[in-house]
């Protein structure tokens, strides 16, 4: 399984948001993508999940072009997204919004049960909280919530957008455990994170965006280590670049 953009191109409208961009994602790994606001990170994952059409350029997934294939049809595929901001349905339960998460997918009822006590695990809290209403949750039982949800449709890449966003500290370590936690029963994963210390600890590899662009590529771990990059995203810079 390999996850390829090729010479990515996408508008908004006549602004263009990302332009020419290619990253490379392996199987197995966490590629992280980190940059400022309005950098092109969330229209790069909506553009994967295609819910943002392709003006050019291409959407490799197995080695075959989905640039063109609907976005329910890529969780059929093996994508499947858990958004920024959550997206959960606050009115429905906790199982009720898990449930939604394997509605493509045609296993036995067997395999359904399995797979909810695999979120179970990875998130106990969701458990005890299963018959509560989602929008009763805390924002970290809600983000815990969208990645379960996202995990439902059993991804072979899981795109993770901003996880740690308005999380208590604590909260944001646990989910980052987390993430490392899926990554390694072999779900390969894409994160855009502004948390760039987070998300380049986790990664294998990161992609600098600015404005549409890749700017820098490279092991996560020299990236972590890269003056520019601590400057920019790391130390006292991050808050005004």
């Amino acid at each position: 399984m390999r996850l390829e953009i090729k010479d990515l191109h996408v508008f908004y409208g006549k602004i263009e948001a990302i332009k020419g961009i290619s990253i490379t994602v392996n199987q197995g790994e966490i590629v992280t993508l980190i940059g400022a606001n309005g950098a092109g990170k969330t229209t790069m994952l909506k553009t994967i999940s295609g819910l943002r059409p392709v003006a050019s350029g291409q959407i490799l997934f197995d080695g075959k072009d989905i640039s063109k294939v609907p976005a329910h049809e890529r969780v059929g595929l093996g994508i499947s997204q858990a958004p920024e901001g959550r997206g959960i349905f606050p009115g429905m339960t906790v199982l009720e919004n898990l449930e939604i998460g394997k509605y493509f997918r045609k296993e036995r009822k067997s395999e359904m049960v399995e797979d909810l006590e695999k979120v179970y695990s990875l998130f106990p809290r969701l458990k005890e909280r299963a018959t509560q209403a989602g929008g009763t949750l805390s924002g970290g039982e809600q983000q815990m919530l969208a990645i379960g949800r996202a995990l439902m449709a059993r991804p072979k890449v899981l795109l993770l957008d901003e996880p740690s966003m308005g999380l208590a500290p604590m909260m944001i370590a646990n989910i980052f455990r987390i993430i490392t936690e899926i990554n390694n029963t072999g779900t390969t994963i894409l994160l855009v994170e502004q948390n760039a210390q987070q998300a380049l600890q986790r990664a294998h590899r990161a992609y600098v965006l600015e404005t549409g662009h890749v700017v820098k590529e490279a092991k996560a771990s020299d990236l972590l280590n890269d003056p520019a990059v601590r400057a920019a995203y790391l130390g006292t810079g991050a808050a005004n670049h």
